[in-house]
């Protein structure tokens, strides 16, 4: 029987005309797991979310487990199919591919378009004329495209339409489908193409808006993956209304035919990149990383979040579509501890939706053990009590961080490994590193080097979704020089403008760290919603403060600690000073890096650093070192202007080097 049952599933797959249910399974997956030595297939209805069929086979007892999920994620039946099932498995292998190459969950994750100034003078041709000669559309923007391909290293996808005047290319990180898939999107009757890059949490709810206004004849809508209703819900509500309702963490370019216009747009807090470029004809690129534009626009900049363009292509003019309240006025509204805890949790599940393996960072910090706390729970309502995250920390032998995360992994039962580098290990990546991440910004330089080492660590292990705990600090104002804030409304504003600079540092560190090997981060505490909870939440909730004495009275982060105080952390690590990442890999490598940057800058050289570099001037030797390296990547002064430094506030009395160590309130680690 069992046998049987495994057979009509095959066929209603390889038919799915011939069942509603399957008809609308859309996310297919096929993942090995080699250190666990399970093989993983997943299917999923993720429009209707009335079932999710995990089929996972493991190789040491050849059993097949079939578990389904109702909509809280709950288990409610399992079957165990007989070991000769196995035997009609490599069938079923082979038609999968071929059934869902068109239906799959696709991972998209680097984007690229030109947009030709004059798309007539093209007659229609890929050929165009560029800087004096005669260039391949196609060709131009596939090589340029490959600048950025390890974000997308499986598929790359590439759509030219010379009366429209426009390419569009799509670097994809695919999970399953290795056929030819319909990347960049374009709409069912053709006349709406979309490249874009992230991932749309609210696409189910969007999704079953879409069907709730279908016309009487029209097939219920099913999309091909998150990214693909954007399409839909534009082509019904118009552009505004997309905006205004889209969530989740995002960048894409979109072209309309019928109109003519170009939506462009970027989510709010800036977490997936995007760039902007004008080259000498005029014409206008988007990318995103930098690499793909600089070699052919001498005109580079960066798309700001929460902003969208939407218009003809020759009035690019983006507006901001995302206006909080807290960004205008200083918020007034008590901290309710529920209702913050809620928020995050309500985060981090809608963060967990993946169909591939999956893990979080673990420093030993705060942000990122309640973030892996959280999921841990999530996943084991959904998974069972057995169910342990895989969980990563970096440093170096000795590093601070270790012994905290250690006490998270075993407090909530995490499988945990720590990954240890060398101080010349990490020196040998400082080139790469500001390529990847575009950056010469000194503390994002610093936190990159360990995160790209670990990154590429937990892909070699088959992961290829991690969470992290980026946004906590910009949100309830946990660096340490915040203590020196002088008033609440002070204290308020420096979090507004770190909040909306995050994409200069933190964001751009965890997006392109990890991109860089085609690993997909995910931070849950930048979720938009959580993000408008924590900042309403009045200043003086939220700022550490300190006795005339100069000791602690409440310290960072004090609201968010104090609603996590029921089993989610060892108390050890709930009220664990905030160690910088940089710091807590272990203190020598911010003290050997700097040393090592200044030892390659000549005093003669130093001292003509403001004529040399006019644009945000270094003022040290370890920012002229890096700054170097950046200029001959990027040679522009438009690429140079991309960068926002990362500097305390010195006009608060705090030290200008970013290492949490030089602030006053530190407790240096013996």
């Amino acid at each position: 029987l069992t046998n049987l049952n495994l057979l009509r599933l095959i066929i209603l797959c390889t038919i799915p005309r011939l069942a509603t249910p399957v008809r609308s399974l859309i996310n297919c997956s096929l993942n090995a797991a080699a250190v666990r030595k399970t093989h993983v297939l997943e299917v999923e209805n993720p429009v209707l979310s009335r079932s999710c069929a995990r089929f996972s086979i493991n190789a040491h007892d050849l059993a097949l487990n079939c578990i389904s999920h109702n909509d809280t994620g709950k288990p409610f039946k399992s079957v165990q199919f007989s070991s000769l099932a196995l035997k009609i498995l490599p069938a079923a292998l082979l038609i999968f591919p071929l059934i869902v190459s068109q239906v799959c969950n696709y991972k998209m994750c680097g984007i690229f378009s030109i947009f030709l100034k004059n798309p007539a003078a093209a007659g229609g041709s890929e050929l165009f004329r560029y800087g004096g000669r005669t260039e391949s559309l196609r060709e131009l923007a596939f090589r340029q495209s490959s600048k950025q391909r390890h974000r997308g290293p499986d598929y790359t996808g590439l759509v030219v339409d010379m009366d429209a005047g426009l390419v569009m290319v799509q670097e994809r990180l695919s999970v399953l489908c290795v056929k030819t898939g319909s990347q960049p999107f374009v709409s069912e009757d053709g006349t709406v193409l979309l490249a874009a890059n992230g991932e749309i949490y609210n696409y189910r709810q969007m999704a079953e808006v879409v069907n709730g206004v279908r016309k009487a004849g029209d097939g219920e809508y099913v999309p091909r993956s998150d990214c693909d209703v954007i399409i839909a819900y534009y082509e019904r509500f118009g552009a505004e209304k997309l905006m205004e309702t889209i969530r989740g963490m995002f960048a894409f370019v979109l072209y309309d035919k019928k109109t003519d216009h170009v939506l462009v747009a970027r989510d709010p807090i800036g977490i997936i990149p995007l760039y902007e470029g004008t080259d000498l004809e005029g014409n206008v690129w988007f990318a995103s990383e930098m690499k793909c534009l600089v070699e052919k626009c001498p005109e580079v900049q960066v798309f700001p979040p929460g902003h969208m363009f939407y218009g003809k292509r020759h009035k690019l003019e983006p507006k901001s579509y995302y206006k909080p309240q807290w960004m205008f006025e200083i918020p007034r509204a008590q901290a309710d501890l529920d209702q913050l805890r809620a928020a995050l949790e309500a985060a981090v599940v809608s963060h967990l939706q993946c169909d591939v393996p999956m893990g979080a960072l673990l420093s030993g910090g705060l942000d990122s053990s309640l973030i892996a706390s959280i999921a841990t729970k999530v996943m084991r309502k959904r998974h069972g009590l057995d169910y342990r995250l895989k969980t990563y920390s970096v440093g170096l032998i000795g590093g601070p961080d270790f012994e905290y995360s250690k006490m998270v992994s075993d407090y909530i039962g995490s499988d945990h490994t720590e990954v240890h580098f060398t101080i010349d290990e990490g020196l040998n990546y400082i080139r790469e590193v500001i390529q990847h991440v575009e950056t010469y910004d000194i503390t994002t330089v610093r936190c990159s080097i360990p995160l790209l080492l670990l990154s590429r660590f937990i892909k070699s292990e088959g992961i290829k979704m991690i969470l992290s705990g980026e946004g906590a600090d910009e949100l309830f104002g946990g660096y340490l020089y915040f203590y020196q804030a002088p008033n609440p409304e002070e204290f308020h504003w420096e979090t507004v403008k770190r909040v909306k600079n995050l994409h200069f540092s933190d964001c751009l560190r965890a997006n392109k760290a990890t991109a860089a090997v085609g690993l997909e981060l995910r931070v849950p505490f930048l979720d938009t919603d959580f993000v408008n909870h924590s900042m309403s939440i009045r200043p003086e909730d939220r700022m550490p403060q300190t006795k005339v004495n100069g000791t602690v009275r409440s310290m960072e982060k004090y609201v968010l600690r104090q609603a996590f105080t029921n089993d989610y952390l060892p108390s050890e690590v709930l009220w664990r000073q905030k160690e910088q990442f940089s710091d807590g890999v272990g203190y020598s490598w911010i003290d050997t890096i700097t040393e090592y940057a200044a030892s390659h800058v000549s005093d003669e050289d130093f001292a003509a650093a403001s004529d040399r570099y006019p644009i945000n001037p270094p003022s040290t030797k370890e920012a002229f070192y890096y700054r170097q390296i950046f200029e001959e990547l990027f040679p522009h002064d438009s690429c140079a202007s991309t960068v926002k430094r990362w500097v305390p506030r010195t006009d608060w009395g705090c030290s200008a080097d970013p290492s949490g160590r030089k602030q006053t309130v530190h407790l240096r680690r013996k």
